[in-house]
Formats: structure tokens, sequence, C-alpha cells
């Protein structure tokens, strides 16, 4: 393994879809242009962001190939692969790795509720099918399965292939344990764009973002500031921003997400069921927030 796969920011994309409910090639290929052009440093397809629950096989396999082809090397893809079923996330893995992904984010597999041996046992049957980096990522309140700090550690020291974490627990304890005790090798990325800036000044490299889909500059600077150890300017605009990161989960995400995207005119804003769209209450104080937080993390950045 080569190590770190990058430092900095990596949206975790949505997927665009049309209004006959099929994924928005040309509408994905416009975001992974702007998230470039903006300076992300990686992208991340197909995460929960990226609805990847309700992507069909087929989607999956021809979102990688375009992403990839599209993408072409200008920055890291990496792309989600984990369920709950150890067997389709090994197919989906090996497929990902197939089309050319620079890592696989693989999720604690959700309604199973594994002990954790189970999910050291999940990684490795998936690190035994491809050599490709692997970031592990950890919200259970999606799965309903905390990965503890001594189950990421025991698998970044005994699978050279695991090479990072996204850790969206908010608990702070636990991600210090494992800034604390981490090989050389392993990355640790906010799984949430409100914990940034505190796990940035511990060490932190970067964020796997959602708020990064609709604001990819400001929340970009924000991560290379804290990076370069400029945290004068971070906290600056971690502070002009905080009202949009929380206003992205008013809803479920990415329901606000995407209602912002489609106000830019970016992509037609449709979701899939389960999910549906916001009620009108909701869908302006999403508003008010993004519109406050535009003004500010403007005068943010100019002082």
């Amino acid at each position: 393994m080569n190590g770190i796969i990058f430092r900095g920011t990596a949206p975790a994309l949505v997927t665009p879809f049309t209004r006959h409910n099929e994924v928005d090639d040309v509408a994905l290929k416009r975001l992974i242009d702007r998230q470039i052009d903006a300076g992300a440093e990686a992208l991340v397809i197909l995460g929960t962001t990226g609805e990847n629950a309700t992507i069909w096989p087929h989607e999956r396999r021809r979102m990688t190939d375009l992403a990839l082809e599209h993408t072409a090397g200008r920055v890291p893809v990496i792309i989600g692969t984990g369920n709950n079923s150890t067997g389709e996330s090994v197919v989906f893995s090996r497929d990902a790795a197939q089309s050319g992904a620079d890592g696989l984010l693989v999720v604690g597999p959700y309604y199973n509720k594994p002990p954790q041996r189970g999910f050291i046992a999940h990684v490795a049957a998936i690190a035994d099918a491809t050599d490709c980096p692997i970031v592990i990522y950890n919200v259970p309140s999606r799965t309903g399965l905390n990965i503890t700090a001594e189950t990421t550690l025991a698998l970044a020291d005994a699978i050279p292939s695991v090479v990072g974490v996204k850790e969206a627990s908010g608990d702070l304890e636990q991600i210090t344990d494992i800034l604390r005790h981490r090989p050389a090798h392993f990355a640790v990325y906010a799984g949430d764009d409100e914990i940034t800036l505190p796990l940035l000044s511990l060490g932190a490299d970067g964020v796997i973002s959602v708020l990064s889909n609709v604001l990819p500059g400001p929340v970009g600077t924000l991560v290379r500031a804290g990076l370069c150890g400029d945290f004068d300017t971070a906290r600056r605009l971690h502070l002009a921003l905080v009202a949009a990161m929380r206003a992205c989960f008013f809803d479920t995400n990415p329901i606000p997400v995407k209602a912002m995207l489609a106000e830019l005119g970016l992509i037609d804003g449709c979701i899939r069921l389960p999910l549906v769209p916001m009620e009108a209450e909701t869908a302006a104080r999403v508003r008010a927030a993004f519109r406050a937080t535009s003004m500010q993390q403007f005068a943010a950045a100019s002082r």
C-alpha cells in the first residue's frame, strides 16, 4: 500500500437523478468538474449522500466507470462498496477495483448489527478479494453499529490495505483514541462537517463532506487552512458555515443538499423513495440558512 489516499476535502457526492428516476450522467459529470475546479482533493461516489442503498447494481457499475473515466486521474476517486451483505460487498469491491477505483469506502454492516469480530471478518473478506485501499466508514446513527476505536486500530494494524476511517460517530473520545494510536499510514477523516475543525486541531487528515456538495470552495479553504495550522482562518470559516452544516440535516441527508443543488441549477433535485421531498416549512429553513451562510462565509474569508 502507498498509504494515505488523500489529505483535505472529499465531497460525498450526491447521485443526480432525472425526472424519469434514472441516473443523470450529464449532471454527474457537471458535479465532478465543479468539485475539482473548486480544489477538492478527492471524490467519494456512492456513499450515504449518494443514496447508495437505492442504486441498482447495473447503475453502480456504470456510475463507477463514468466517474473514473471523467475524472481521468485528476483526483483520487473512492467508491462506496460496503453494505450489510459481505458477499455483495466483496463483489462490489472487486468490480470497483477492476474499474480502477483509487479506494473503497466500506460502511459498517447495517441491520445485521454484527459483533466487532464480525465487522473485522467482513473487512478481511473484502481485503482478501482485492488489494484496493479501504477506508472504513463508521456511522452508527445509520447502521446501528458503532465500530470501536479498538476495532478500527486492530484493522489498521492487521490489514495493510485498510488505510483510513471516515468517523461519523460524533464520539470525540473514541476518535481521539484512534488519532493517538493509529499507525503512520492510517488517515482519519471527519464524517460530519461540524466536527471537521476540532478533528483537524487534533491531527486529522480532512473530511468526507456533505456540505461541500453545495459550497465546495469555502469547505476546502477551511480544511486546507486547518491542515496548514492556520486555525484563525479555519475557525472564522467554521463559524460562518456552521448554520449551513446544520441545515444539511434539517431533513434526512441528502434531501436538503439535493434541494440546494437544484436551486443552483446543477441537478433536477430528484430523490428516490423511500426518501421524499422536504415539507415547505423545512425547505424554507434550509434556504434561509444557506442564504445567510453565503453572505457570512464571504465576509469571514475576506478578514
